[in-house]
C-alpha cells in the first residue's frame, strides 16, 4: 500500500505584534502603528521590529532603520516592543494550532508548520480545516492569520504568503511547480538580496526561470545552495515537521532592510534583541550559561561565535554585555552587516538551582 501523501499548514499571524496592540488599544485601528526602538524625532537608533498594512502604504518595512521610518511617516504611532505581551498571547495561539496537528513545529513567535496527513482525507478537508483554525483563533483572540496549504513545508510557507493578510491558500502537489513559476526568485526561502542580484545577472528572474536552469550550471555558481535552489525551484522539500519538545535555547534575529556599516544601528539593535531574549528567558524562569552571536555579512557569509559564562545567571547585563564582546570581531569598516543575532542556551531552571548572586 502506497504511503500517504503529506498534506502540510503553514500558519502566519498578521503583523503580529501591531495587531496585538491594535486589539489592546482599538483607538489604534485605522492608523499606523509601529513596533520597534523610540525614533526620538528622527535620531533613535535602532530598527522597526513589526509594522501594520497602514505603515506599510508609507513604505515603512520590518528591520528598517527607526530613524528611516521616521521620515516616511511621522505621524504613526511609535511603540516600544512588549515582549511579555506578545509571548502570553504567542503561547495561547500555539495551544490551540498544536491540537490540530499530528505533529507540530513553532517557527518564532508567529508562525508555525503542522502535519496534518493523518487527520484529514484530502485538501478539501484540509481547507475546511484550516477555516476551523483560522474562526477559533479570531474568536478567542481577536486575531486574524493567513494559513498556507501543501504538499510539503516550502510550498505551504510560500502559499500562506500569498493572500495576506486573512488568506487561505491551497496548493495541491500537481499545482506546486505551475503556482511557483511566476512568482519572483525573492520568495524561495534563503533567497535574500545577493543571491536575487547574481541570479538576475543570470537572467533569472522568477521561480519558473529557477526551475528551466541546469542544475550543474547553477551548483558551479552557488555551490551546494545552487542544487537545494534547483529542487527548490520544483517545489521539493523533503523536510519533516519537527517539534521542539524541550527547549533547548532561545533566539532573536533580525535582518536589516539594508545592509548597513551603521555600527551604532547594529549595536542599538542588538541590545533589543538581547532585551526580547531576556524577557522571554525570565518569563519561563530559566538561566543560561552560553550566549552565542550571529552575525550575516552583505555576500550571505555567516559567522556564529559562542562564549559559556564560568557561572549561571538570568541578568540582562550578562547578556548585553557578553554580546557585545562577541560581535566586536565582525564590526569591519568595509563590510556591510545584513542579520544579528542572539541566543543564549546551556539552561538550568531557576526551580532545580540557585544562580550565583552577583552584586553590582
Amino acid at each position: 500500500m502506497a504511503e500517504k501523501k503529506r498534506i502540510i499548514l503553514h500558519v502566519d499571524m498578521d503583523h503580529f505584534f501591531t495587531a496585538i496592540e491594535e486589539r489592546e488599544h482599538p483607538e489604534y485601528r485605522g492608523k499606523p502603528v509601529i513596533v520597534g526602538a523610540d525614533p526620538k524625532e528622527g535620531k533613535g537608533r535602532g530598527v522597526v521590529s513589526t509594522c501594520n498594512y497602514e505603515a506599510r502604504k508609507y513604505g515603512v518595512r520590518s528591520g528598517m532603520p527607526i530613524s528611516k521610518a521616521w521620515k516616511l511617516c511621522q505621524h504613526a504611532i511609535y511603540l516600544p516592543v512588549n515582549y511579555e505581551l506578545y509571548t502570553r498571547v504567542s503561547e495561547r495561539i500555539m495551544a490551540i494550532l498544536r491540537k490540530y496537528a499530528d505533529k507540530f513545529e513553532s517557527w518564532g513567535i508567529d508562525e508555525a508548520f503542522l502535519d496534518v496527513t493523518s487527520k484529514v482525507k484530502d485538501y478539501a478537508e484540509a481547507e475546511a480545516l484550516a477555516r476551523q483554525i483560522k474562526r477559533e483563533i479570531i474568536e478567542k483572540e481577536g486575531l486574524t492569520c493567513s494559513i498556507g496549504i501543501g504538499p510539503n513545508k516550502l510550498i505551504a510557507k510560500i502559499a500562506s504568503d500569498y493572500q495576506k493578510p486573512d488568506g487561505l491558500t491551497v496548493v495541491r502537489e500537481e499545482e506546486a511547480e505551475k503556482f511557483l513559476a511566476p512568482l519572483p526568485v525573492r520568495k524561495l526561502l534563503w533567497v535574500g538580496r545577493k543571491t536575487e542580484q547574481k541570479l538576475r545577472a543570470m537572467g533569472i528572474k522568477t521561480i519558473g526561470d529557477l526551475a528551466r536552469r541546469d542544475p550543474t550550471v547553477l551548483t558551479e555558481t552557488f555551490g551546494v545552495m545552487g542544487t537545494q535552489l534547483y529542487l527548490m525551484a520544483h517545489g521539493i522539500d523533503k523536510s519533516e515537521v519537527e517539534e521542539q519538545r524541550q527547549i533547548k535555547s532561545i533566539s532573536r534575529d533580525i535582518t536589516f532592510e539594508e545592509d548597513t556599516s551603521d555600527f551604532n544601528l547594529v549595536l542599538n539593535t542588538l541590545e533589543r534583541l538581547a532585551e526580547e531574549v531576556h524577557k522571554d528567558l525570565t518569563g519561563q524562569q530559566l538561566y543560561f550559561k552560553t550566549v552565542t552571536l550571529r552575525v550575516r555579512y552583505e555576500n550571505f557569509e555567516t559567522h556564529t561565535h559562542s562564549k559559556t559564562l564560568p557561572f549561571i545567571t538570568n541578568r540582562l547585563q550578562d547578556l548585553k554585555k557578553t554580546a557585545k564582546e562577541l560581535i566586536q570581531d565582525y564590526l569591519k569598516p568595509e563590510r556591510k552587516i545584513r542579520l544579528v543575532g542572539v541566543r543564549v542556551s546551556n539552561f538550568v531552571s531557576a526551580e532545580k538551582q540557585k544562580p550565583l548572586v552577583i552584586t553590582s
